[in-house]
């Protein structure tokens, strides 16, 4: 099991049946593949329609809001963007799991730019993480030089301020509290020391600390 995927089966155990969730480009559409059977939920795209399938079916006329091919399950229901965003802005998205850049212990996210490179826009980000009632960041715990993403303060453009609610990383859990950050939970075999040292922001090690529950046989790449 890599790092990715620990992240996946541990953010889909967080949704609860018959939410309506909205999955970012990446990471976070691998949630679905690990979802409990005994959770349905309904994926909603910011680009027209609720009830979008799997992309193993996929329509050759369809995509989802990342321009990737995507079925759609029965009952699924299609509309304009203005409808699309009203449902996300209105508050009826469940939860959204997006990857993350930087988060800071403030519970502000930075993922749509980095200054000086290109990038198409920031798309519906800001409105889902304001619009949604739960905001689960989804990503890697380091940078590719292997500096923390989990920051004092985020240094890239914001995307939004004080919206995140939850952070997944290959590393351990987080969950903001009554304006704190705090730290949940810690991947199977990584220690207390390894998060503290790979994290820049400050937590509290919550009363209750303990395992991901998940079975990892393998370890993390």
């Amino acid at each position: 099991m890599n790092a990715k995927e620990l992240i996946a089966r541990r953010v889909a155990l967080e949704l609860h049946d018959g939410d309506i969730v909205n999955l970012g480009i990446g990471l976070p559409t691998q949630v679905v593949n690990y979802l409990p059977t005994d959770i349905h939920i309904t994926l909603q795209s910011e680009n027209g329609f609720l009830g979008l399938g799997p992309v193993t079916e996929a329509h050759p006329n369809l995509v989802n809001a990342g321009g990737q091919p995507c079925g759609m399950l029965p009952g699924a229901a299609m509309f304009d963007s203005a409808f699309s965003f009203a449902l996300i802005r209105g508050g009826h998205v469940d939860a959204s799991v997006l990857g993350g850049l930087q988060v800071d212990q403030g519970a502000n996210l930075a993922n749509w730019m980095v200054p000086g490179k290109m990038v198409p826009g920031m798309g519906g980000a800001m409105d889902l993480v304001t619009g949604a009632r739960r905001v689960i960041i989804a990503m890697e715990h380091c940078a590719k030089d292997g500096s923390s993403k989990i920051l004092k303060l985020c240094t890239l453009p914001l995307t939004a301020k004080n919206k995140v609610s939850m952070i997944v990383t290959e590393l351990g859990v987080f969950n903001f509290e009554n304006g704190s950050l705090v730290l949940k939970e810690h991947a199977p075999g990584v220690t207390l020391e390894t998060i503290r040292e790979k994290t820049e922001a400050e937590f509290i090690v919550a009363p209750d600390f303990k395992p991901m529950p998940i079975v990892v046989e393998e370890g993390v790449a």
